[in-house]
């Protein structure tokens, strides 16, 4: 039996994935903030997998995340699989940013990996195998610029070397390190069918699901796919654009 982590898996794009996963017969341990995990669950329920989920935040101080952590992977690990999703954004001109956007970015997004990575990789080393996926942002392993973007874009680069650096030290105990990168996708819980009915700014003319993203996961984490990792995977439709909406003003 499969054993899979999803950090952040109350809600969006990680929510599907664990559906995802559950439907291919692993069994999902999630963590959620705020958001209640009970629709995922249910959904995961549905599948026939056995699911759970653990409160964690990971914007806490690091010593309450790290022995919250330690809890859930004595109770329902060890974990051969984790998908981290968890993974704050703030766009917002550099102007207009505060050391608290700063705090929140590499706390919620690098500290936040670091840490979950910490917590599992003893398991997985012990067992010889493992697969660890994290998210990038598109072109955060190029540090693609994008207008508003510049500590969101800066902590998703950060989170892209250390997962490769990952990949190479943990090669040798059968683990393997991968990044997906999603494009603009907004309308996170639409099925790939129901955005193949939309219009999208990306080149191939619709917008992503939950899906699209779902299935490279899949492909990362099966037990074959030993010889691929430090990988970056864009999810992205083609576009190589960040949405500045959010961005406006000076």
């Amino acid at each position: 039996m499969r054993r899979a982590l999803l950090t952040g898996a109350a809600s969006g794009l990680v929510a599907g994935i664990a559906v995802h996963l559950a439907e291919r017969g692993f069994e999902i341990t999630l963590t959620y903030r705020n958001t209640s995990p009970q629709s995922t669950l249910a959904a995961i329920e549905k599948t026939g997998a056995k699911a759970q989920a653990v409160r964690i935040d990971f914007s806490s101080d690091e010593r309450s995340i790290e022995t919250q952590l330690h809890a859930l992977v004595r109770e329902h690990g060890p974990f051969d699989t984790l998908v981290h999703g968890v993974g704050p954004i703030v766009v917002k001109r550099f102007a207009r940013l505060t050391m608290d956007d700063y705090r929140e970015m590499f706390d919620g997004n690098v500290r936040s990996t670091v840490l979950a990575a910490r917590a599992v990789l003893p398991g997985m080393r012990e067992a010889k195998f493992g697969r660890i996926v994290v998210f990038g942002m598109n072109g955060s392993s190029e540090t693609r610029p994008y207008r508003g973007f510049t500590l969101h874009q800066a902590a998703k680069s950060a989170v892209v070397a250390f997962a490769r650096c990952l990949a190479v030290e943990e090669a040798r105990n059968g683990i393997t390190v991968n990044i997906v990168e999603p494009g603009d996708i907004r309308q996170k819980e639409i099925t790939r069918a129901q955005a193949r009915e939309l219009a999208g700014p990306a080149p191939c003319g619709r917008p992503g699901s939950y899906q699209d993203v779902a299935d490279v996961v899949e492909f990362l984490v099966a037990h074959e796919r030993d010889f691929i990792t430090g990988t970056v995977i864009g999810v992205t439709g083609g576009l190589t654009e960040a949405d500045e909406r959010n961005a406006s003003g000076p």
